[in-house]
């Protein structure tokens, strides 16, 4: 098993499947829980609001860091976190066009997710899935849209939760840099964030934030537009690296890992030493000098 917060880069999904269906990262989640409802004498105390961490596909094989991140904000935050066994919010057949498969997945995780006070993304684009389009996969009036309506109000992005709901004014964090901020197209444009990152790294010890010129631009990944069309995919993010690089950044911070793995290998490509890293990593001071989409 991982230290509690990990750095490492074995997926999510291995500690789900090797171990058992429980929570990922089971092991300090359910003494947490335990800790949570029973005090030091054996006497119960209040239980704390319980949320669910959609982990998404690209964190979960790509940076698990980012997972590991998240729970440690949401649990400095007072909420106990749980992982529950989960697969794709279906989004990329939402996308392609297969309603049938999208509504399949839909259904899924609203029974998965249905004990939950709150579901936490830590992605703007995942989290626009379950929230925007979701409840528009089924009938008006029909009980399955009454449950997605249900679960989308539960459905939160990672740092407009904390700023929003969980009510966090600063963090711990210190990272002494100049950072950029990439504002992912549905994230911005469906979950309305955009101030939430910027008020929390505000917070940061030692960060200097550079707007990028056009900081809501989109960085060329679309989900699979990058892969059906590759050569617009690279004239965009041709233009949103220059704009990187004409802040002097150190860093280029997102709040989705499929922006940052386009930025970032794009940026290793062009032999740039600017790191690519998902701001939940720098609120969580779990940044580093290098990372996954770096390499």
């Amino acid at each position: 098993m991982p230290s509690k917060y990990s750095n490492e880069t074995v997926p999510i999904s291995y500690y789900l499947h090797k171990h058992d269906v429980r929570p990922v990262m089971h092991h300090y989640l359910i003494m947490n829980n335990q800790q949570n409802i029973y005090g030091k004498h054996g006497a119960v105390i209040a239980k704390k609001p319980c949320v669910a961490l959609l982990v998404t596909c690209l964190v979960d094989l790509f940076r698990p860091a980012v997972g590991f991140a998240a729970v440690k904000l949401l649990e400095e935050a007072g909420y106990n976190v749980e992982v529950p066994e989960q697969s794709c919010c279906g989004q990329p057949n939402y996308n392609n066009g297969d309603r049938a498969g999208a509504r399949a997945m839909a259904l899924q995780l609203v029974d998965i997710f249905q004990p939950y006070d709150y579901v936490v993304v830590p992605s703007g684009s995942c989290a626009g899935m379950l929230r925007v389009h979701y409840p528009a996969l089924f009938k008006p009036g029909s009980k399955s849209r009454e449950r997605a309506d249900d679960l989308a109000g539960r459905t939160h992005e990672l740092t407009s939760f904390l700023h929003g709901i969980a009510g966090v004014t600063e963090v711990q964090a210190q990272l002494f840099a100049k950072v950029t901020y990439h504002d992912g197209c549905a994230g911005l444009r469906e979950m309305r964030v955009r101030d939430q990152p910027r008020a929390l790294l505000a917070t940061v010890g030692g960060l200097e934030l550079a707007e990028l010129n056009e900081p809501d631009v989109c960085c060329g990944f679309g989900g699979t537009f990058c892969v059906k069309y590759p050569d617009i995919s690279e004239r965009i993010i041709e233009k949103k690296i220059a704009d990187i690089r004409s802040t002097g950044a150190d860093y280029v911070l997102a709040g989705d890992l499929g922006c940052l793995l386009t930025i970032g290998g794009k940026l290793h490509r062009d032999g740039s030493t600017i790191v690519a890293c998902h701001v939940a990593e720098v609120l969580a001071g779990m940044a580093s000098a290098k990372t996954d989409a770096d390499d």
